[in-house]
């Protein structure tokens, strides 16, 4: 009886994906002659509950060459949706040539454990109420509130830049350099070697006034709405007291995902101008290394921006921006701080854009031209979506 009891509990793991409801999702990919790592797939959790009706939020799993891959599902209201979920989220390396990938979506009979995640954020008060977030690749963090007061003392900083920290390793390191308090000296992991101060840093932004670069101060809230394993996805406000005879808000939604230099941000702005529309300066800091500063179009047309930038004894740095497809007519413009890529806003509606960075040192970029030619490759990525098709379709309600 004994031998019995050890032989249950050794299949009890493999009893938690027997066989269950399930469904397939193909994803077609048109770019097929280079890969395309770790790409997030989106399936809307609708076409997951029509096809696997009640289906549970932690009883859900993913099959690719019958192998389970790590999901997560969102869930951007759970206050006042209790049981709702938005999507369920997980990633695929696309190979060279690879046209079609196919997925088993199925019920399990216990609950999924939670996955090792690659992303993560959270508000840091203990410094001065930094907020900050990383991937597997890169962190970065934004300035909040006390740092902007006089009891900040020498570290007192207003500034609405983006600060970069680099990252020789797959694992979180945020929650420990928070820890350690130095982070300025790479002791293995990486270090914080980048000098934002008042610039944009990587990838911040200002109202450009045609001369000028209006910006505002530190971070006012923040708020998480996906903190991994795949994706974490967070909310960063910021006023403007002074965009050029008028007022202006700002709120930054950031996606975060595993295995991507860039970061996706989609700003909207809050204004009353009479022309309707302002113009946005999304900034690259002017390093005072030496650094090559590059401004571009890529094959389909789509502006990005890129600066690459040598530290002594700590390698070298790119750090980069990509317009989506839906940043309106571009230009490129520069002031004491910064080289900015410009584009139209109009309020109430969200401008996208991908920043981020690169370190000879990651084992990612090992030249400028690598990391100039992945910022390309982005914009390509971009303008040729993935395309999911389930099976079977889903019922047709009836009338």
């Amino acid at each position: 009886m004994q031998h019995f009891l050890v032989f249950l509990t050794a299949l009890a793991p493999f009893s938690i994906y027997a066989a269950t409801p399930a469904f397939t999702l193909t994803v077609a990919n048109d770019l097929s002659d280079s890969p395309r790592r770790a790409e997030t797939l989106v399936v809307p959790w609708p076409e997951v509950s029509a096809r696997l009706p009640g289906a549970q939020i932690d009883h859900v799993a993913v099959k690719f060459d019958g192998r389970l891959i790590p999901v997560q599902v969102t869930n951007f209201d759970p206050v006042n949706a209790e049981g709702h979920a938005d999507a369920l989220l997980f990633q695929h390396d696309f190979a060279a040539g690879e046209r079609l990938a196919r997925f088993t979506v199925e019920t399990t009979r216990y609950p999924v454990p939670p996955f090792p995640t690659k992303v993560f954020a959270r508000y840091v008060p203990e410094r001065l109420d930094d907020f900050a977030w990383e991937n597997d690749r890169v962190a970065h963090r934004v300035y909040g509130p006390a740092l902007s007061l006089p009891s900040a003392g020498k570290n007192q900083l207003i500034s609405s830049g983006v600060d970069l920290w680099v990252k020789r390793v797959r694992y979180p390191i945020v929650d420990r350099w928070y820890l350690k308090g130095e982070y300025h000296r790479d002791t293995g992991e990486g270090l914080d070697t980048y000098n934002v101060g008042k610039s944009r840093g990587a990838g911040g932004v200002g109202i450009w006034d045609g001369a000028r670069l209006l910006v505002s101060g530190n971070w006012k809230t923040w708020k998480i709405l996906a903190n991994g394993p795949v994706r974490t996805v967070f909310e960063i406000t910021y006023d403007y007291g002074d965009a050029g005879g008028f007022t202006a808000k700002e709120t930054k939604r950031f996606t975060v995902d595993a295995g991507h230099n860039l970061d996706q941000v989609e700003s909207t702005f809050e204004f009353r101008n009479p022309a309707g529309e302002i113009t946005i300066g999304i900034g690259l800091a002017k390093m005072k290394e030496n650094s090559t500063p590059e401004l571009a179009r890529d094959n389909v047309g789509r502006r990005w921006q890129s600066v690459w930038a040598e530290y002594p004894k700590n390698g070298r740095i790119g750090t980069g921006i990509v317009l989506a497809a839906n940043a309106a007519p571009a230009d490129f413009a520069e002031d004491d701080l910064n080289y900015l890529i410009l584009t139209k806003a109009k309020p109430g509606q969200p401008l996208r854009y991908y920043i981020g960075a690169g370190w000879d040192r990651s084992g990612d970029f090992s030249d400028e031209k690598s990391w100039t030619a992945y910022l390309g490759d982005v914009g390509r990525r971009l303008s040729s979506p993935l395309k999911l098709e389930y099976s079977p379709a889903a019922a047709t309600p009836k009338p």
